[in-house]
């Protein structure tokens, strides 16, 4: 039995009555046992947490792993340029290599800034190899490969037969839910609409009932990729995912800038989830989604940084001051308060991949999903009568974060990482994009 004991934290539960509390939490092996004052518990490992703030590990419900060797390769750019002439001949270049070692940077990444479960969304080959890099590092990941079988201007490496694209899901399925008592999910990952005929995304609507696992793709992220979509289907993204019964409680959608009114009812209605991808959003010059009419009318909206070429970074603590301040200039000084935002980083991030009775919050019987921050420096104080949620969404910063659990194993323990070697990941990130590039020289397109 692995137990710890962390005393004399600041505690924000979210719970269902949002509490901050003062005082220990026990863990023993997975779970939260008990939470209270001087808890006379004895453990393998104690944490004086005096002075530091307990928070639940934040949830991003929309990141590309394969893309973090990228960062930098593509700045600049819109949705369909960024795609076409950067991200497809890239991901088509990549090999197994690569791709674990660009997983393993984006993790290291995510831990190092309190972020402890993500939805990711690989490229079309070598996916074996990221779910290695999730097993090993000890993140909680919902992921799949991404699947295209459709488009002219697709690299030929990254096109997909149907059968094939839904055969190697299924086998990745097969051998990756649940592995680790659950801490690794499979969901479906069809590119978006534009990507996959309507035969891969009906058997996806079908796998997905099958496996009742989640589905997870793109959706009205840039208005050109609608036009596209109106003029195959003669319909909008959202109507005609849901007119082909893609459209439930399972269906994750990254970005929905560009939704019209009916769009936001079916998300409603058949309770859709949406990931919020603010910093991707502006960088790519995709727009502002309405996310404060979408919470107006009950629709479940979580975040998530995307992919690290058009953002540039996965930092939960940058996505959410964004997501807050970019509504005020239209919606008022009121609108997307930090509490809102924090709740989306957390609780909605576990309800999104329908895991809310597990994650999201530091209750007893949950996991021990936690982010430990050191909140005494110039940046964030004064500290006095001020809310520590407000603290954190406007002025924390990824570097504030010490101590990463996951599952109740310590994966970063003041700012040093425990289940990755960081030098060599660096190292050979360096020599895979390298690589990378050089292949591009050669393959045709």
């Amino acid at each position: 039995m692995n137990s710890i004991l962390i005393k004399n934290a600041e505690i924000i539960t979210m719970n269902d009555q949002e509490e901050i509390l003062n005082g220990d939490i026990y863990i023993v092996d997975d779970r939260i046992v008990e939470i209270g004052k001087n808890l006379p518990h004895t453990a393998s490992k104690i944490i004086d947490a005096t002075g530091r703030t307990v928070i639940p590990g934040f949830i991003q419900t929309h990141i590309h792993l394969c893309q973090t060797l990228f960062r930098g390769q593509a700045d600049d750019l819109e949705l369909m340029d960024w795609l076409k002439k950067k991200i497809w001949p890239l991901e088509a270049s990549h090999d197994e290599e690569s791709i674990y070692y660009s997983a393993m940077l984006g993790i290291g990444e995510l831990l190092q800034s309190g972020t402890t479960t993500v939805v990711d969304m690989e490229t079309v080959h070598h996916t074996d190899f990221a779910f290695k890099a999730l097993s090993e590092s000890g993140i909680r990941a919902l992921a799949g490969k991404v699947m295209m079988d459709k488009g002219d201007e697709v690299p030929f490496l990254l096109r997909e037969k149907t059968k094939d694209s839904l055969q190697e899901s299924v086998d990745l399925l097969e051998k990756w839910h649940n592995h680790d008592s659950g801490r690794i999910h499979y969901a479906f990952c069809p590119r978006f609409v534009v990507s996959c005929t309507e035969e891969l995304l009906t058997n996806v609507r079908d796998l997905s009932a099958k496996y009742h696992v989640r589905v997870h793709t793109h959706a009205s992220e840039n208005a050109s990729e609608i036009l596209l979509v109106e003029k195959e289907h003669g319909m909008r993204n959202v109507v005609y995912l849901d007119s082909i019964g893609l459209a439930n409680e399972r269906l994750i959608l990254a970005h929905c800038v560009w939704l019209d009114e009916e769009e936001k009812r079916i998300i409603k209605e058949r309770g859709v989830k949406v990931s919020h991808c603010p910093g991707s959003n502006l960088k790519l010059a995709s727009g502002v989604a309405e996310v404060p009419s979408l919470l107006d009318q009950h629709a479940h909206v979580s975040l998530g940084a995307d992919g690290a070429p058009c953002n540039n970074n996965l930092d939960m603590f940058n996505e959410m001051r964004l997501a807050a301040i970019i509504q005020k200039p239209v919606h008022g000084p009121t609108a997307m308060n930090a509490r809102t935002i924090f709740r989306m980083a957390t609780i909605g991030g576990a309800k999104a991949v329908g895991l809310e009775s597990e994650i999201g919050s530091i209750e007893p019987g949950k996991k021990a999903d936690l982010a430990i921050l050191n909140l005494n420096d110039f940046h964030v104080y004064p500290s006095y009568d001020i809310d520590p949620i407000s603290r954190i969404v406007y002025s924390a910063t990824r570097a504030d974060v010490e101590t990463t659990i996951v599952n109740g194993k310590i994966l970063m323990e003041n700012r040093s990482m425990k289940t990755m070697d960081k030098s060599i990941i660096l190292k050979e990130s360096n020599h895979a994009i390298k690589r990378l590039v050089k292949r591009l020289e050669k393959l045709v397109y």
